[in-house]
């Protein structure tokens, strides 16, 4: 996992540094006092979903096919507000179910930026410090929950360091979690608002996920010529990364949709 971060996923140091020393110390130890709880923040195309599905790949041999992973999205599982009593009772009725079923589970939320506000919270007891829930051991279970919140906010503090003369790989954690917290954490149409999940601390590891600059594009254009059994031709690469819009108007210096569309970019030229 540690080599496939480092070798595959571009220009993201903060996450490579955070979801090692998560993933690490938490199947190091033998009897955790609580689940791994992990919040991944950033704009479009940065590679929140793809470091998350590669996680899962490296801990269960079926990856996001095993029986024990499961993947929730606001969209498709959750898509009524005035439903939210009934979903919050499903929820929580099938984390107890499949913890049961293997103590070793892990659970994904996609979209927690679109989750209705107080429907995450239902699974308060299954992500603190205590030993057994509703019969259920499940203290060697993962959660990770992504969200393009805090995104905005991400990309304008490093363009703001960019500007300072700050390379991105001295970029902290303590620089980007003030903006991360303030984005997420209080806005009232976010799924974390008023949390109790944020009141009592659980979540483990804020990842934030940094804009991609045009190199970092060029070589997520590199990687998917390759993937897809292509020849890699430097001019097609510098086109595809070309091609891409980016931010801000003047410097130009981000990608505005990160590495999302260069797999249909990539098809105009074959």
């Amino acid at each position: 996992l540690e080599f496939d971060l480092a070798t595959n996923l571009m220009g993201q140091p903060l996450v490579r540094q955070q979801v090692m020393k998560g993933v690490r110390e938490f199947l190091e130890n033998p009897n955790p006092v609580k689940p791994l709880v992990m919040s991944f923040h950033g704009s479009t195309g940065t590679g929140k979903t793809y470091v998350s599905s590669m996680l899962i790949r490296y801990l269960f041999q079926s990856g996001l096919q095993s029986p024990y992973v499961h993947h929730f999205s606001p969209i498709v599982h959750f898509p009524h507000a005035e439903q939210i009593e009934q979903y919050k009772e499903s929820l929580k009725r099938w984390i107890q179910g499949n913890l049961t079923n293997c103590g070793r589970s892990a659970f994904l939320f996609d979209e927690m930026d679109k989750m209705h506000p107080g429907l995450i919270d239902v699974i308060i007891p299954f992500l603190g410090p205590s030993w057994v829930v509703y019969g259920t051991n499940y203290r060697k279970a993962i959660f990770i929950f992504i969200s393009n919140a805090g995104g905005e906010q991400i990309n304008n503090v490093t363009l703001a360091l960019w500007r300072a003369h700050k390379d991105r790989e001295e970029i902290s954690l303590q620089d980007l979690e003030p903006a991360i917290s303030k984005a997420v954490f209080e806005n009232p149409q976010s799924g974390f608002w008023k949390s109790g999940i944020i009141n009592e601390h659980l979540i483990d590891f804020v990842v934030p996920f940094l804009p991609l600059k045009h190199h970092h594009v060029k070589q997520c254009v590199v990687s998917e010529l390759v993937q897809q059994g292509l020849e890699v031709r430097p001019g097609v690469v510098q086109e595809v990364a070309d091609s891409i819009p980016y931010f801000p108007e003047e410097e130009k210096l981000f990608s505005s949709t990160g590495c999302k569309t260069v797999a249909s970019r990539i098809s105009f030229f074959f």
